[in-house]
């Protein structure tokens, strides 16, 4: 499937992001086929737990930027990224993402999706949207929050501060730190997860998910998320990246 790597398992199911040009950043065909391959997975008996990771030493470094430069808000509401990002949250089964390298923006609210992080020693995790004059807009901030606390989230959603494994696993952002990669640890922890009750495993997070996120504020993430899109800030911090220099905020 395009821009995946699938590899089947007994019982569970390997995707690995795969557009290391990009380090593979989220576009919107990858959400899509994503999106597409855990709906399939959520049916198929024979799939107990999926793990999901990157490619060529990176989980994924945010979304791609050349579809976000010139979406307005209008777009924003409309676009089909956010029944993408519905469907992977509410894959029914294990789901846990394996992180090497670079989880920056959407890359890491891909990994706050999972029920278990599994954090190698290279691993890179922050959400610095507003470096680009906008806000995370697939549950970062909420998420975030949820595992790391207020001062933390403020910290690094602010700042646009990455962190580094040992950080993210003491602040509980993670299950596990490995030494070395991340893959061969998940690989073990998945397989293992497969063996066991698949129906016990699935009412487990389903009443994980709701309790901890029934009442958070994820309408009004997006919704702040999309009215960013016309802003001039946007278009500069967007700018400022490709440009390789400091942005210059005005508030407009």
């Amino acid at each position: 499937m395009e821009n995946l790597a699938i590899t089947p398992h007994p019982f569970w199911l390997h995707i690995a992001l795969n557009r290391p040009a990009v380090k593979n950043a989220l576009n919107t065909a990858t959400l899509a086929a994503l999106a597409d391959t855990l709906t399939q997975a959520a049916t198929d008996p024979k799939i107990r737990a999926v793990l999901l990771s990157g490619t060529e030493g990176n989980f994924a470094a945010g979304a791609d930027i050349t579809e976000i430069e010139a979406k307005t808000s209008a777009q924003a509401v409309a676009d089909p990224r956010k029944a993408y990002w519905a469907t992977i949250r509410a894959f029914p089964k294990p789901l846990i993402a394996a992180i090497d390298g670079f989880a920056l923006g959407g890359g890491l609210e891909l990994a706050l999706m999972a029920d278990l992080i599994v954090l190698g020693e290279t691993a890179k995790l922050g959400l610095p949207e507003t470096n680009l004059g906008l806000i995370p807009g697939a549950g970062g901030t909420q998420r975030l929050l949820a595992l790391a606390g207020r001062a933390r989230a403020s910290r690094m959603i602010l700042t646009g501060e990455i962190i580094d494994a040992q950080t993210a696993h003491a602040w509980g952002i993670a299950a596990y730190l490995t030494e070395g990669s991340a893959l061969p640890d998940a690989i073990n922890l998945t397989a293992k997860l497969s063996q066991r009750a698949p129906l016990a495993l699935q009412a487990a997070k389903a009443a994980l998910v709701a309790g901890d996120e029934t009442a958070r504020a994820f309408a009004l993430e997006r919704a702040n998320f999309e009215s960013l899109m016309d802003t001039a800030d946007k278009a500069e911090g967007i700018r400022a990246f490709r440009d390789k220099r400091k942005p210059s905020f005005t508030g407009t």
